[in-house]
């Protein structure tokens, strides 16, 4: 096939304006290592900075990297490493380098809210859960593990029926063994549980999902009667 002079340098042009594009966008990352920056972050600032190592350690997605701890928690040492839209089997996968090291009074996991989001089911959810929940006992046994339920949001009011389920199987499995406790927040969110109302807005900021001072109250309140249920080791 023969092409004029003009021709091929329009081809030219047009399969190197291609391969450029391939090379500045590259496929975005939907696995744990999205996630990279943050981690290492995390271990620069521990590095600078050592945490307590009898700490309550707060793992998890926004829910946690949003929470003001110090305010909530003022008469107690603790540790936020909450990070982004995370899930938990992200968290499993960065265990070792966020949560070991560090040698909690107790982990405090917030996660399943975005697992969920993203079209898992209860089951996979809750396999999740077991899985992170083996990783504590075999890395740092003795160290109470609090799971936050996952919370009922007006934004995702739709998923709240995948949510539930996911939260009673896991509530069930705490019951079941030692040094693992559900922290119920869901069902003071809910003025009324029976009525099937989604939790009022106040607890909310505008985006329906993360939440106001007033929701934190909340989880405070319930965090602090199980912690006093379930006192955390006492420092080595």
């Amino acid at each position: 096939m023969n092409f004029s002079p003009f021709r091929l340098v329009l081809l030219i042009s047009l399969l190197c304006g291609v391969s450029g594009f391939a090379q500045d966008t590259p496929p975005k990352q939907t696995g744990p290592e999205r996630w990279e920056a943050d981690i290492a972050k995390f271990e620069a600032k521990e590095k600078a900075n050592p945490s307590p190592k009898d700490a309550l350690l707060f793992v998890g997605s926004s829910s946690i990297r949003m929470w003001k701890l110090e305010e909530s928690f003022p008469d107690r040492k603790t540790v936020n490493r909450g990070f982004g839209g995370s899930t938990l089997a992200d968290s499993i996968h960065y265990f070792d380098r966020l949560v070991t090291p560090l040698a909690p009074k107790a982990i405090i996991v917030y996660a399943g809210d975005n697992d969920i989001k993203n079209g898992m089911t209860a089951d996979e959810v809750v396999a999740d859960f077991k899985t992170l929940a083996g990783l504590a006992a075999e890395k740092l046994p003795g160290t109470p593990f609090v799971f936050i339920a996952i919370k009922p949001s007006v934004s995702r009011w739709s998923l709240w029926p995948t949510m539930k389920t996911a939260n009673e199987r896991i509530a069930s499995w705490c019951t079941e063994h030692e040094g693992f406790f559900y922290a119920d927040i869901a069902a003071p969110m809910l003025a009324d549980v029976e009525a099937g109302q989604p939790p009022k807005d106040t607890y909310f900021l505008k985006d329906g999902l993360h939440m106001t001072p007033e929701g934190y109250a909340v989880w405070k309140m319930v965090i602090d009667t199980l912690l006093k249920e379930a006192p955390p080791k006492k420092a080595e």
